[in-house]
């Protein structure tokens, strides 16, 4: 476009040259000037050309008076771009204090204040500071951004401040009326420091405008969804900001093991235990996952007899589910069936349940008065937690117990499973 445009700008000045020359050839004219009592008469063509002739002499002597400033100002301009990529590299490969120096000279060059590289290479040397543990000279290189540059100086300020493990002061700096509205780092650091002041509920509600502004790739954001929608559940202050806050969940949480987790736990604080049992299975009834499993076995809540019904439902599609079988454990020990928690807590040992089954049967056995095999329980409990080898509990064969009371065949009176002796 601008070779278009020069290219039209010369015919032009060619066609107006070729017509004045033209009408000058036909009427050159007669120009006149007296000057301290001498008369000068040439032709209006002669007049012109004397003239351009001065004007292209003064401009040649204009050119080479000032060439050498011009030289000197290219030569410094070079020196800073030079010094701010120098400084810029040296920042990525973790040369700190060279990296300050640099940028802080690009900053000071005159040349960079006019061309606008003062506030990247106050920027730069701002970070190289705070890496190298130079606070103090990390804060004067953001000061210098106050006045020209308040929303670089609050972002950078922020974001030093949260790698410093201090996310009030960032949080101070991103809500300054000043910096509004946020750039989408500014936006992004604003969040972190929310969530890590505690206000995981209002970083989570940032995260529309996030997605907005493509601040992160998807799966970063959707990463990050998911922690502070658990985060913001456990934080729930009452049951029915807990509510509001489950119920504007995306469908595809409402099934997440985390934040069901922190959604069943949360209630069951706030003695919510229908909303606690009814998350859970809900979520198992749609898909099945360990970690639940073993949350609907522990929750601190009632309605025992309903939730070892689910869970013997349950067990007819995971008969091999530890959680679950440690699970059943818990609830058949609360209710006072210890021969049935026995029995499943046996079987779950066998598909893997580890130390938690083994404590689980500690507390059952110091319940029943059996101390010994109590004792015996609680310190293969801990040697299962190490990954040691576990000790065989006195009495029958080990494989043997494991084998009777692998299988259930008939319930009592209560409907309680009874098993095969």
């Amino acid at each position: 476009m601008n070779l278009f445009r020069n290219l039209l700008f010369w015919i032009v000045l060619a066609l107006v040259g070729a017509l004045a020359a033209q009408l000058l050839v036909q009427d050159p004219g007669v120009l006149t000037l007296d000057f301290r009592g001498t008369r000068y008469v040439t032709t209006l063509a002669a007049a012109i050309l004397v003239g351009l002739g001065i004007w292209v002499a003064l401009w040649l002597i204009w050119k080479m008076l000032t060439l050498p400033f011009i030289t000197l100002r290219r030569r410094r301009s070079r020196a800073a771009r030079m010094k701010l990529v120098e400084g810029l590299g040296a920042l990525e490969l973790g040369h700190w204090a060279r990296s300050e120096k640099l940028l802080n000279e690009a900053a000071r060059q005159p040349l960079a204040l006019r061309q606008g590289v003062s506030p990247l290479a106050h920027a730069g040397a701002a970070r190289a500071a705070a890496a190298a543990g130079d606070a103090a000279l990390a804060r004067q290189h953001l000061d210098a951004l106050t006045g020209s540059h308040p929303v670089t100086r609050a972002v950078i300020g922020a974001e030093l401040a949260l790698a410093d493990g201090r996310p009030a002061e960032a949080l101070m700096l991103l809500e300054s009326p000043d910096v509004q509205p946020l750039p989408p780092r500014g936006l992004l650091l604003r969040a972190h420091a929310l969530a890590a002041t505690g206000e995981v509920g209002e970083a989570y509600g940032l995260l529309g405008a996030m997605r907005q502004q493509k601040v992160l790739p998807v799966q970063q954001l959707d990463r990050l969804e998911a922690q502070w929608a658990s985060e913001a559940l456990r934080e729930a202050g009452d049951a029915n900001i807990l509510a509001d806050r489950w119920e504007s969940l995306p469908k595809a949480f409402r099934t997440d093991p985390d934040a069901v987790t922190a959604y069943a736990e949360r209630a069951a604080a706030l003695r919510w235990d229908d909303a606690a049992a009814k998350s859970v299975e809900k979520a198992l009834d749609e898909r099945w996952d360990e970690s639940l499993a073993a949350v609907y076995g522990r929750l601190p809540i009632g309605q025992l007899e309903r939730r070892r019904e689910n869970a013997e439902r349950w067990l007819q599609a995971h008969p091999g589910s530890p959680a679950l079988l440690l699970a059943l454990a818990r609830l058949n020990r609360a209710q006072g069936h210890w021969a049935s928690a026995e029995g499943y807590l046996h079987r779950g040992i066998a598909q893997g349940a580890g130390g938690d089954a083994w404590e689980e049967l500690g507390h059952g056995f110091a319940e029943s008065g059996d101390e010994a095999r109590g004792r015996l329980a609680y310190a293969n409990a801990l040697r299962a937690s190490r990954g040691e080898a576990v000790t065989e509990l006195p009495g029958r064969d080990m494989r043997q117990q494991l084998h009777d009371m692998a299988v259930v065949e008939e319930r009592d009176e209560h409907g309680m499973p009874r098993l095969r002796e």
